[in-house]
């Protein structure tokens, strides 16, 4: 992580000032650097360059400012350690450094300037927490701003603040939910141990001695200045002398893990709209740093949604002697070739595939190498459920043996019933009928029945008679097989978005008209399979398309 954390103190003598500084650096730093430092970082020398310190500034290599001298302007409140220290992390090749001070004068120069806003300006209510200030020029800052007990203090309490510092404010914001709650364990480890130091100086006190006085912040700091007594050190206040060690150590952490929190991935293209619908699914952080699209859905939804997270945890408990379904080409290879056609032709137009079974997990399996077939937005899926869930809650669902369907579903619904039944004096012969190529002993007990109301036409999908192609060609490896899969869903997927376009945002169309576009794209006689995909889409799609309709239509 590109960052550097600074723990800043509000000194009553000179105001704020950085007390420690921890940044990570990079093995290619100019020699010069290293000339620069003074006797205060003389034991922490690396032969690498700080990648924060070049986002901040570009500084040229024939001159550079000396750092601000603090020797004589400073006091035990303000001080931190003389020589520092220094982690290395090989695998990644970097070096963190905690000093009293930035090497660079200019990034100096910026965290000192964000440690006078964050300790003097830039509060949130009650002064104490976490806020977000900053610019393009000078850097993004988190602060987190807290107090220390100290019982000789004015007020009987010092002023600190711990800052994350950066240039990417993106990344920083998208951080914001990790480093809040990690600073805060670092700031309650601080304040635990400062209050113990304090309740035991206050019970040595005579009861005459305990006066209190009045606190001191940065508006009554010139009427209190000349008779403040310097502040004591963070050591002195915590009693702990290897306070800013386990500083180190934590910022350390903090800067390694929030970077590996986030990594960059290679995109090979324009995104599918299966990733868009991924991304619409995540959720939204308590924070509100994610933006995510979230459909509006009714309660009935939203319960068995419940129901299918509550069963999904069941279902991890699965029994190891119980033969599971690998992957779509498993399952054609159980159920042959006819009964899969049937079965396959029935998900990919939208009719309700249930499949019911006593092991749970084996019902899982069938219905998860199913969705392969469809867009991630038409997979509305319930793995398992001890009662009948109507279609328009969801496409796949898993019953219990014992549900019955309800009547009206028997008679009117588009659904296809794929039934497993275990019986232990089957020996397999039952698949000599299926046309199967069953070549697993595990499934020789188990018994697939498979029945439906619904008559399909006799021409089946263009993209469905390509995916049974690519299923039975041997010489595509599964993952192979899995990319054709993507390919072919795009493709459709495509001409879905067309006739989406055309017949939602393009205006009144005739019956004749869309006919006309179904030829030109090779889609003539998909109507079932396109509407069905076209609920598929993306909110975001959606929104797109629409939008930019009614906004066309406004200027015309």
């Amino acid at each position: 992580m590109n960052a550097i954390i600074n723990l800043c103190h509000f000194c009553e003598i000179h105001g704020p000032r950085i007390v420690y500084c921890t940044q990570p650096l990079r093995p290619q730093e100019p020699k010069y650097l290293s000339e620069c430092e003074d006797d205060e970082t003389r034991r922490v020398k690396s032969p690498s360059v700080s990648s924060v310190s070049s986002d901040f500034s570009n500084i040229s290599q024939s001159g550079i400012p000396s750092l601000p001298s603090m020797k004589n302007d400073i006091c035990e409140g303000c001080y931190s350690v003389k020589k520092g220290f220094v982690s290395h992390d090989e695998g990644g090749q970097v070096s963190y450094v905690s000093t009293q001070h930035p090497y660079n004068p200019q990034v100096f120069s910026r965290i000192r300037q964000a440690c006078i806003r964050s300790l003097s300006c830039e509060v949130c209510p009650g002064r104490e927490g976490p806020i977000f200030f900053g610019d393009e020029q000078y850097g993004h800052v988190l602060s987190y701003t807290f107090y220390i007990k100290d019982s000789k203090a004015r007020g009987l309490r010092r002023y600190y603040s711990i800052l994350v510092v950066m240039m990417d404010k993106i990344y920083l914001l998208n951080s914001w939910p990790f480093l809040v709650p990690n600073l805060q364990v670092v700031i309650n480890n601080l304040q635990s141990k400062a209050e113990n130091v304090h309740d035991g100086e206050v019970s040595k006190r005579p009861p005459s001695d305990r006066v209190f006085t009045p606190s001191l912040n940065p508006g009554n700091l010139l009427h209190h200045r000349s008779s403040t007594k310097p502040a004591r050190s963070l050591i002195e206040l915590t009693n702990d002398k290897h306070v800013f060690e386990l500083l180190h150590l934590a910022f350390v952490w903090i800067l390694k893990s929030c970077g590996n929190r986030i990594t960059e991935s290679i995109l090979e293209g324009p995104p599918t709209e299966d990733s868009i619908i991924d991304m619409e699914k995540i959720e939204e952080t308590e924070e509100g740093f994610i933006k995510v699209f979230k459909k509006e859905e009714e309660e009935d939804i939203e319960t068995f949604e419940s129901i299918t997270e509550t069963d999904n945890n069941d279902l991890d408990q699965t029994d190891p002697g119980v033969p599971l379904i690998r992957n779509i080409r498993h399952l054609c290879q159980i159920l042959g070739i006819h009964n899969f056609h049937i079965l396959c032709y029935h998900v990919v137009i939208g009719n309700q595939v249930i499949v019911t079974g006593s092991q749970k997990a084996l019902v899982k399996s069938v219905l998860s190498a199913l969705t392969i077939l469809l867009p991630k937005g038409c997979c509305r899926v319930i793995n398992y459920s001890d009662s009948y869930q109507e279609s328009w809650k969801c496409n796949f669902l898993g019953l219990s043996p014992d549900v019955s369907l309800p009547i009206h579903v028997m008679a009117s619904e588009k659904f296809v019933l794929l039934e497993v039944i275990q019986n232990d004096q089957l020996d397999g012969s039952q698949f000599d009928s299926m046309d199967s190529d069953l070549d697993d002993d595990n499934f020789k007990t188990y018994e697939f029945k498979m029945s439906s109301p619904v008559i399909l036409n006799e021409k089946a999908p263009t993209v469905l008679t390509k995916m049974e192609s690519s299923i039975q060609n041997k010489n595509l490896s599964d993952s192979v097989l899995e990319q054709c899969f993507i390919c072919m869903k795009e493709e459709w997927m495509n001409k879905v978005k067309v006739v989406f376009k055309f017949t939602k945002a393009g205006g009144n169309r005739s019956k004749e008209d869309t006919e006309k576009l179904l030829q030109v794209m090779g889609a003539k006689g998909e109507e079932q399979l396109l509407k069905f995909w076209m609920t598929g889409l993306s909110s975001q799609y959606r929104t797109h398309i629409l939008s930019s309709h009614k906004g066309s239509n406004s200027k015309s």
